[in-house]
């Protein structure tokens, strides 16, 4: 997850740094030789390389929630990609998982995204820059879409909602790094900020949610 402004470690990242720290060399070595192969896995519809599963540490926080904002529509359409014919924009692929606190997985889970456009506007007639899809069998999903504009009075974000089978809904937000805006947006959490790099077609990031119900 994201660390906060003051570089807290949370638990997850202590897992990883433990583990790192306590791994002989020998070991070191063959995980990097895996992963590498891992990582030559690619989605059929995008090329987006999978990174492997993160490390994760029993009785992680949750993913912390947020308003739901004016412009929520629901029957969204089922899709990964929110990309359409003409859409401008700095492309963006976010990757992830959803899990439990237990970091179990989370199969057949319920993501929803919203977002304005490059330009800063919302579409409340039709359904550009919204839809919803479900994680697969590893708790894993892919979000393809534009980096959004900056929305009158906010900073730059996309809003979420997560539901597993028959779960509570959780309603959040994602932000991004670097805004000027997040200083002095009311609601900006640092613990939401996608850890965004640079990809050879746009931007790419890793965001697990964590579901605390």
């Amino acid at each position: 997850m994201a660390p906060t402004s003051t570089n807290r470690l949370t638990r997850r990242a202590l897992a990883r740094l433990g583990v790192a720290l306590a791994a002989p060399l020998a070991l070191v070595a063959a995980a990097g030789r895996l992963f590498s192969l891992t990582a030559e896995a690619r989605q059929p519809s995008t090329g987006i390389v999978l990174q492997p599963t993160p490390a994760c540490a029993d009785d992680d926080d949750p993913t912390p929630a947020q308003t739901e904002g004016p412009y929520f529509k629901s029957n969204t359409p089922e899709r990964t990609s929110l990309l359409e014919p003409g859409l401008p924009g700095t492309r963006l692929v976010v990757t992830g998982q959803v899990l439990t606190r237990r970091c179990e997985p989370v199969p057949q889970a319920k993501l929803e995204f919203w977002q304005a456009d490059a330009n800063g506007q919302y579409d409340n007639v039709g359904f550009r820059l919204r839809g919803h899809q479900f994680t697969d069998a590893e708790g894993r999903y892919q979000l393809e879409t534009v980096v959004p504009g900056l929305y009158p009075g906010r900073t730059r974000h996309i809003h979420v909602k997560v539901q597993a089978p028959n779960g509570p809904v959780l309603t959040t937000q994602l932000y991004f790094p670097d805004e000027p805006r997040n200083r002095t947006d009311g609601i900006f959490n640092p613990r939401l900020l996608l850890p965004v790099e640079a990809a050879d077609d746009g931007q790419q990031a890793a965001f697990d949610f964590v579901l605390g119900g």
